[in-house]
């Protein structure tokens, strides 16, 4: 199975479909991490929430992971793995696709993202602190 790569939106395909994902609480944050785990084909996930998402929320899947080339790019707002083109729009099947979730995250808060895929033996991270 091929790792769908992400890359950065055309400014104007971003302005056209509006950054609208912003984190305003915790709960924001699980759904928009749930969210990506099931666009990434996970049928395994673990969530773990420590004082109400103020101190810790963690989620792991055993989704196909994010390409270790692109890891950086995934923090980027309106980079996305969904679409590439204007016309994408009109078939999106995914539950996100402006690629503005974990950019917000990481805007708000300490972030660390690990990642592997099936591919490899080992995984990489990034650590982010606003």
């Amino acid at each position: 199975m091929s790792i769908p790569r992400i890359s950065e939106l055309p400014a104007t395909l971003a302005s056209q479909i509006a950054a609208g994902e912003v984190i305003e609480r915790p709960s924001a944050v699980v759904k928009e991490l749930l969210d990506n785990s099931i666009d990434a084909g996970a049928d395994n996930v673990t969530v773990a929430v420590v004082d109400g998402g103020r101190k810790l929320i963690s989620v792991s899947d055993n989704g196909h992971g994010i390409h270790p080339e692109d890891i950086e790019l995934a923090l980027r707002r309106h980079s996305t793995s969904k679409i590439n083109a204007q016309s994408d729009l009109d078939c999106i099947t995914s539950l996100g696709f402006r690629g503005a979730a974990l950019a917000s995250i990481a805007a708000v808060s300490g972030f660390l993202l690990v990642s592997r895929t099936e591919q490899s033996d080992s995984a990489w991270s990034l650590s982010f602190d606003p």
